[in-house]
């Protein structure tokens, strides 16, 4: 498992050092589960799983790089967000950086972070609302910068839809902004104090001069050690009175020696100023020509010898003149060791070397500190002493020196927990600070999920509508094919009517009738023709006048049907001796006349066929009310 979790961290560093070649974007200073989080997302997207795998991808699909980059750096922002931060920076901090500016002076603000731009342009209403319209275009300048070239690119448009702007105060976006085809543009006059370019915050140089500087939810991404490098950037960019504007997100409590907090509620902290040389090297002197009394001697020798803080007097010689009731106890002195050599007793070098520093005391004439060291008395437990050597001098005359040994145990005690008590807290504050910056990050991470899904439900909606869209044309369509079709059935009836009528016509005429189309199909078979011809109705319609074998003989027949079929001729009258079904010569009377729709229009030939003696005008008067009917018909079809 640890093999696996080291194998897939190498692959990532590998992946991040071809981000940086490649595109000099470097991610090596963000926060490693974030980061590795954002990155799986956008591989699980495409389908690899493999971080090798994915380089191979980005080396081969170039176009990927914008998806990722989108995807690692969350773009989350808005107008006047976290609104109770920014009615502070307008009502308190602003009216301090003005009162500390002179009338003329220009005011350099620089928006660290700034995603699509929604805080730069914040920030210059809420300078525009402190200063005039007037004041801010001809003294505020303020620098945006941002690492996604994406969104730099939003930001300089400034262009907003409604739903962006919703957090914008009525009066201040009918003020500032210009409303066009459903987006709103920021006021050109204005855009123009605004710079926007890219900078990364790892390793591009800060902004210098810098009165005050807004980097809301940026840090958060960056680990401790990138935190710090940014923030010391951030310290050198500002004026000794600028100020620093943080996210909700963002504490800025490990570095108390670069910035001081003005509200930590609201992430608004001060520059702390560095002392120069000049200030580290000022002294004042204090002098006094007043010469107190002496106190009596015993009692000065009493105060000496009950003094809490062990203490020995050395002459010029080097011998122990005096020694106090505490310093006796404390190094086991006895009566008979006062008065020799200091280099003559254990106290010289231990707990710590006296001679040398009493040489030092002596030739430059200043107190000399030593320690804070260890002393381990034969009487008692060890103790941290800190040795204070104090030359004695009368005018010119060196006198000796006063040791004293000011024990510091407990003061070493409480410092060493007070430093402990401060790694701790700094360690806990540190903690608090990554989990509070890891929930913003899920949380940005989440919103931008929420957005997408939003997103996707709005297309799924306008979807869903042209669906229903879709159906109510589609019922629509319906309606209009229901009424057709009832149309059609009423034609079909009036049609099957017409039909009946002209069936039962054919059926009355006493005649053969026999009707073609143009290209001489037979369409029309009656009864009669049945009866004479011994051919069903069934067996001749569709089939060529010609090529059915009747007793009809066709060569006659031929030329006068073509002729009336082409309009040459309205009427042809033949007489011919035919065969009819049983075998029967008979004489048989033929009368042609066309089939018209219209004037001028021949659709096809009605063939009119008498026999066994019946009379022309018989026949005739048979064609014509055939023909009248078969108009009729056509009339009514055509109806």
């Amino acid at each position: 498992m640890a093999e696996q979790t080291a194998r897939r961290e190498g692959s990532l560093e590998l992946l991040l050092e071809y981000l940086k070649g490649s595109r000099g974007f470097d991610f090596t200073g963000y926060k490693r589960a974030s980061l590795e989080r954002r990155i799986r997302k956008r591989m699980q997207a495409i389908g690899v799983d493999d971080y090798g795998d994915y380089v191979d991808h980005l080396e081969v699909h170039q176009d990927e790089f914008p998806e990722l980059f989108d995807t690692i750096l969350i773009n989350v922002t808005g107008f006047f967000r976290d609104a109770q931060a920014w009615e502070y920076l307008s009502e308190e901090i602003l009216p301090q950086l003005l009162e500390r500016l002179a009338g003329d002076d220009p005011i350099r603000v620089w928006c660290a972070g700034c995603a699509s731009g929604e805080e730069t342009y914040t920030l210059a209403m809420v300078l525009a609302e402190a200063l005039g319209v007037e004041a801010y275009m001809r003294r505020v300048k303020i620098y945006a910068t941002e690492v996604d070239e994406d969104a730099l690119n939003h930001a300089r448009q400034a262009s907003y839809t409604a739903r962006d702007v919703e957090a914008i105060p009525s009066p201040l976006l009918e003020r500032y902004f210009e409303r066009g085809d459903q987006r709103y543009a920021f006021r050109k006059d204005m855009r123009r104090s605004i710079i926007f370019g890219r900078n990364d915050l790892t390793q591009d140089a800060p902004i210098s001069r810098i009165d005050l500087l807004a980097c809301r939810n940026t840090l958060m991404y960056f680990n401790v050690e990138t935190q710090g490098r940014i923030v010391n950037r951030f310290h050198f960019a500002l004026n000794p009175w600028g100020h620093l504007f943080l996210g909700k997100s963002e504490m800025l409590i490990t570095h108390p020696e670069l910035f001081q907090p003005v509200s930590l509620k609201r992430r608004v902290f001060a520059k702390v100023a560095k002392p120069t040389l000049r200030d580290r090297l000022q002294t004042f002197a204090h002098t006094t020509h007043e010469t107190p009394p002496a106190p009596p001697a015993d009692l000065r020798d009493h105060a000496f010898d009950a003094s809490p803080t062990a203490q020995i007097v050395i002459d010029a010689d080097g011998m122990v003149t005096l020694a106090n009731a505490h310093a006796r106890s404390m190094f086991g002195l006895a009566p008979h060791d006062i008065g020799r050599a200091l280099s003559e007793l254990e106290l010289s070098y231990r707990p710590v070397e006296l001679r040398s520093n009493l040489e030092v005391a002596f030739a430059e004439g200043r107190v000399v500190v030593v320690g804070p060291v260890r002393s381990t008395p034969a009487s008692g437990e060890a103790r941290d002493v800190e040795v204070h050597i104090t030359p004695l001098r009368s005018g010119e005359q060196l006198l000796g020196a006063t040791i004293l040994f000011h024990d510091v145990t407990r003061q070493r005690h409480a410092e060493e927990e007070l430093e402990t008590s401060r790694n701790e807290l700094e360690n806990a504050y540190e903690e608090l600070q990554s989990t509070v910056e890891e929930l913003e990050t899920t949380n940005e991470e989440l919103q931008s999920t929420n957005e997408e899904l939003e997103t996707t439900n709005e297309e799924l909606q306008s979807a869903n509508e042209e669906l229903e869209t879709m159906n109510e044309e589609l019922q629509s369509t319906n309606e209009e094919l229901e009424t057709i079709n009832d149309e059609l059935r009423q034609r079909s009836l009036e049609l099957n009517e017409v039909n009946s009528y002209l069936e039962t016509i054919l059926s009355s005429i006493g005649v053969a009738v026999i009707v073609v189309d143009r290209d001489q199909t037979v369409q029309v078979w009656n009864s009669e023709s049945t009866e004479l011809w011994g051919v069903r109705a069934d067996e001749a319609s569709g089939q060529h006048l010609f090529g059915l074998d009747i007793g009809l003989p066709m060569d006659g027949l031929r030329t006068s049907l073509r002729r009336v079929l082409a309009g040459d001729q309205e009427r042809a009258d033949l007489a011919i001796e035919a065969v009819n079904r049983r075998g029967r010569r008979l004489s048989i009377n033929v009368t042609c006349v066309p089939l018209t729709l219209g004037p001028d229009q021949v659709t096809g030939a009605i063939l009119l066929t008498a026999a066994d003696g019946a009379s022309a005008d018989g026949a005739r008067a048979a064609g014509r009310r055939a023909d009248g009917a078969g108009a009729d018909g056509d009339r009514s079809g055509s109806a």
